[in-house]
């Protein structure tokens, strides 16, 4: 493993990875700034040969991927191979393909994604669910969230927590980060502030989260990548993320 822990999921830098030029640039940008890891997400067309190439060349280690369920359920093999590839053993989709109106809707996503998951577990990968808010809404006595936790076997399907969203969702992030301990090898760590009266994302550490908390769940849990991310930035996303870094150096990761 790369020697730290943190790392930049790219789907911050989305209006900037559209091209295979756009993607070197921004890459070479991200290394600049002081990361030395990625999250690939929301990249524009690229091979991924030429992205090996592009990763290599910038010393960047991929932390993790966000992997359409398109690609999941109907090319896992080219999935698997690109991974293996790409040096990277986290797989995660970002979310599942529709909102949940009933039970039965997550009931049955977990179960293909459970089958998806025991795939990539049986190559040496790991698989992660992504979450927003809408899982915090009850079915059947437990959130949408528990429901997924609950039916799949944990061998099969991890968590790659948002601590934003799990806010948002009225949640407690470092309970969750807890409730999900040795599920959980990625984390997204996103803030939140109040901005003309509404909830908004912000750079870690510039919000309100719980950071000393949800940090010293997420050591309890064994969390291995502490990833960025910030959806929608105020300002130029290249700042934000250089603010989120510099913060969780001073909170003391590395």
């Amino acid at each position: 493993m790369a020697q730290t822990q943190i790392g930049i999921q790219l789907y911050t830098l989305r209006d900037y990875t559209k091209t295979p030029e756009d993607i070197a640039k921004t890459l070479a940008k991200v290394k600049e700034i002081g990361y030395d890891a990625v999250q690939l997400s929301a990249l524009g067309p690229i091979e991924n040969s030429e992205l090996v190439k592009l990763l290599r060349k910038n010393e960047l280690a991929v932390a993790a991927t966000h992997t359409s369920w398109d690609r999941l359920t109907g090319e896992i093999e080219a999935v698997i191979e690109e991974h293996k590839e790409l040096g990277c053993k986290h797989v995660a989709i970002g979310s599942m393909p529709m909102r949940p109106g009933n039970y039965e809707d997550i009931y049955h996503f977990a179960r293909i994604a459970e089958q998806v998951g025991q795939a990539l577990v049986e190559a040496g990968l790991t698989f992660s669910y992504h979450n927003h808010s809408f899982e915090f809404a009850h079915f059947d006595g437990g959130t949408g969230l528990d429901v997924i936790a609950d039916i799949t076997n944990p061998k099969y399907l991890c968590f790659e927590i948002d601590t934003y969203w799990v806010q948002h969702g009225g949640g407690d992030p470092a309970e969750w980060i807890r409730k999900f301990k040795n599920r959980i090898h990625v984390i997204h760590f996103k803030d939140m502030v109040i901005a003309d009266g509404k909830q908004a994302m912000c750079e870690v550490g510039e919000g309100n989260l719980n950071w000393p908390e949800i940090i010293e769940a997420c050591k309890e849990a064994d969390v291995e990548w502490y990833l960025v991310e910030q959806d929608t930035c105020a300002g130029d996303p290249f700042e934000s993320i250089a603010t989120s870094l510099k913060n969780m150096h001073k909170m003391g990761l590395q």
